[in-house]
């Protein structure tokens, strides 16, 4: 700003004896300064300090006034002179760059944000788990593929040993200082987010007071830049002033650092040979050319570079960039899952409730590791959590989230990539869906370039990359980002329509899903999720959101062979030979008709089915939403026998809590741990003979929801209380029901 550069030239100027001074007006009068032009000196001869910062301001401007100063100040031999200035305006420069960071980098905008909306980076930002060593291909295959608790202990491990971003340019055991950091990490696990995050903590003093200037350039808009462009020019392009000072910066390499964000998002080839590089960096050369240079040391050698890529572009950096040290985010642990509910929500009993509500669902739980999806995962429950009914209604489905999560990696793509994605979806569905059935989730490289999957743009996104040692060289395998991500891609395989491309497979799985639910009948547990997200693609609703964000066909064909097969796996050999009523007694098919959300074929599924029978199951809040469901829609329902479930979700100080997020008005009953299965019996209007409850932790606050129960059920007859601690409180509520001239009870136990 003019005003800085004003009291800079002033205190320059005041220090100047009154023969320099003098001789200075001179040269300013007489000399020649750097092709401007000169002021008369009719003005310069009686002007005082004041008058000739203010003509000089006058004439030149801000910035450009200060370069004649120095100008000057070495023609009169005042070298001193020159130095502190130019000392000065570096210092003062710095300290308005940092401040024009700070409020470029301290607010982010979610992806669905309305004009004006933003928030707090700061508030927002959990930090990520990062591990500089490199895992081994075992450790690699039990990340993809644990679960839930698992997972969560794996990540708290990886946790223990992870890497601060302030220290990821600190010596090493051995003393050495990398110069070269390399930041990997799948799409969506918050690499621009620990960018921006970088920027910020640097202007604020907190991290890399080592560096004088941090630039940041991010590889989607070097796409875009399409001139020649010196080093010069892409360091002044982040800058927020027009003239930085160039020749300051550039004079002391080493207090630079380049955040390059987002590497394998260029487009250029890197197999430039040496001969075509540039050193200088004033040298204007094509874009590609410059950072090619700067990668490959050959521009500023002595500055120090992070770059963030997808693991998919190992290969690519490999060839233009060598890596000193390698870091990779791996996303939220547990504890930093939950800060990060806690800082989205604000409301910490609205954070608590959806939390609670995630844990329970133990293949969403995991999928949050990933910043990307715990953003969704918050944004649809936030939405919902302001609806009355809550979290109950219109639920988001695990295969809604997944939907989701994809859509939002897509929406990265340029035009022409999108085009071409139907095909490379397609491709990419075989190959899930051969890892499945080979219980395989690495795939080495030749496997992916036999499904013609090859390195383009939108492969990254997908698939990550990863290095291994084997034998005396190195190979490259890949993976999806967790193997429910991969069983997504699968169950897509058997409903995606061809429309005739022509490309022929290599030895892929038929597309018989009679043959996939055969072998889940036989495995179980392998092919759970598969099963479980192809009653989620068959919803219409999902599949016209899939069909507009991939432009794929998807065919609902499978429908009627996935209902025999759910109604036949519910049924004993002798129920089946003598043709009687079956029960269900798995809660993964009531977890299957959940994902549907089709009231009328979940109410067709269950049509030859009397009663549900589980037993001592610990039914957490999604478990009991997705039981609430099925009974809900059960046409036919006489006998619901819950014996030994525990409806209670277990906290880790070891007590039973029950949280369900309370409005104002939200009546007591409504905190019984079977609120909703009492509730889906309400309205079910089925014909309800016999509910049993026995031994099922129950106590005085669950009597008020089973009263309301009772007159509700005219067909009850039996129910089933016994070892529960209901309490004379609990009876007295229950006599409330049992009073009710609707309610024809005969047997309570």
């Amino acid at each position: 700003p003019q005003g800085t550069a004003g009291e800079l030239l002033l205190r320059a100027l005041e220090d100047l004896s009154e023969l320099d001074f003098k001789k200075f007006r001179d040269a300013l009068a007489h000399g020649t300064l750097q092709g401007r032009c000169c002021i008369p000196w009719g003005r310069l001869e009686k002007a005082d300090w004041m008058d000739t910062k203010n003509l000089m301001l006058d004439f030149y401007g801000g910035e450009a006034a200060l370069d004649v100063a120095i100008a000057v100040f070495e023609r009169i031999q005042l070298r001193n002179a020159a130095a502190l200035l130019r000392e000065s305006r570096e210092k003062d420069y710095r300290r308005n760059y940092k401040k024009a960071i700070r409020q470029a980098y301290s607010r982010i905008k979610d992806q669905n944000a309305r004009v004006g909306d933003n928030v707090s980076l700061n508030a927002r930002y959990s930090k990520l788990v990062i591990v500089n060593k490199h895992r081994d291909e075992e450790q690699r295959e039990h990340e993809i593929m644990a679960m839930g608790r698992r997972h969560a202990e794996i990540m708290k491990e990886q946790a223990s040993s992870s890497i601060a971003v302030g220290d990821l340019f600190k010596p090493g055991p051995d003393g050495w200082t990398p110069k070269v950091v390399v930041l990997l990490g799948a799409a969506g696990v918050g690499k621009t987010m620990t960018a921006r995050k970088i920027m910020l903590d640097w202007a604020s003093d907190k991290v890399f007071a080592e560096f004088d200037y941090v630039f940041y350039i991010h590889c989607r808009e070097g796409n875009l830049l399409t001139s020649q462009a010196s080093v010069a020019d892409l360091i002044t392009q982040c800058c927020p002033s027009s003239s930085p000072p160039l020749t300051e910066m550039l004079g002391q390499p080493e207090r630079l650092l380049f955040v390059i964000d987002g590497f394998d998002e260029l487009r250029f080839s890197f197999d430039r040979p040496q001969s075509e590089l540039c050193s200088q960096a004033w040298e204007k050369r094509p874009v590609e050319i410059t950072l090619s240079s700067l990668f490959r040391r050959r521009l500023l050698p002595e500055s120090s570079l992070l770059v963030t890529t997808r693991p998919a572009a190992l290969q690519k950096l490999g060839k233009c960039l060598e890596c000193e040290r390698y870091a990779e985010i791996l996303g939220f642990s547990e504890a930093e899952r939950k800060e990060y509910f806690h800082r989205f929500f604000e409301n910490a009993e609205q954070a608590a409730a959806a939390f609670q509500f995630v844990r329970g669902n133990e293949t969403l739980f995991t999928m949050c590791l990933v910043p990307i999806v715990c953003w969704i995962v918050c944004t649809v429950m936030k939405q919902q959590l302001s609806r009355t009914g809550g979290l109950t209604q219109s639920p988001k489905t695990t295969t809604g989230i997944y939907i989701l999560y994809l859509s939002a990696l897509l929406r990265s793509l340029s035009g022409q990539l999108k085009r071409g994605m139907p095909g490379v979806l397609r491709r990419l569905c075989c190959l899930a869906a051969d890892g499945i059935w080979k219980q395989k989730v690495l795939f080495e490289e030749k496997e992916v370039q036999g499904y013609a999957l090859d390195q383009r743009e939108a492969l990254p996104l997908l698939l990550n990359e990863h290095l291994f040692q084997k034998d005396i060289s190195c190979v490259s395998t890949y993976s999806f980002i967790h193997l429910s991500f991969q069983e997504f891609f699968a169950a897509l395989f058997y409903l995606l329509e061809d429309e005739g491309e022509a490309w022929e497979p290599p030895a892929s799985p038929t597309r018989d899903v009679k043959e996939l639910l055969d072998s889940y009948d036989n495995s179980r547990n392998y092919f759970m999720l598969t099963v479980r997200f192809l009653f989620g693609l068959l919803n219409k609703e999902r599949r016209r959101e899939l069909e507009e964000e991939m432009g794929c066909k998807i065919a609902p064909r499978i429908t009627q062979e996935l209902l025999a097969w759910l109604q036949n796996s519910q049924k004993t050999a002798l129920a089946l030979l003598t043709q009687e009523t079956a029960v269900i007694r798995e809660l993964e098919v009531c977890h299957c008709l959940y994902e549907l959300q089709d009231e009328h074929f979940v109410a067709a599924a269950l049509d030859p089915f009397t009663g549900v029978y589980l037993r001592g199951l610990n039914l957490n809040r999604f478990d009991q939403m997705v039981l609430s469901f099925s009974v809900k829609n059960f046409p036919k329902l006489e006998s619901l026998d819950l014996g030994h479930c525990s409806f209670l979700s277990r906290t880790r100080n070891r007590m039973h809590l029950f949280f369900v997020f309370r409005e104002k008005q939200q009546e007591e009953g409504q905190q019984s741990p079977i609120h909703l299965l009492c509730q889906a019996l309400e309205k079910s209007g089925c014909k309800l003979k016999m509910l049993r409850l026995w031994r099922c932790c129950l106590t005085e606050v669950s009597c008020g929801a089973l009263a309301a129960v009772l007159p509700a059920s005219p067909s009850l007859m039996e129910l089933h209380l016994g070892d529960n601690e209901l309490g004379d409180g609990g009876v007295r509520r229950l006599s409330e029901g049992l009073r009710d001239p609707a309610c024809r009870l005969q047997v309570l136990r």
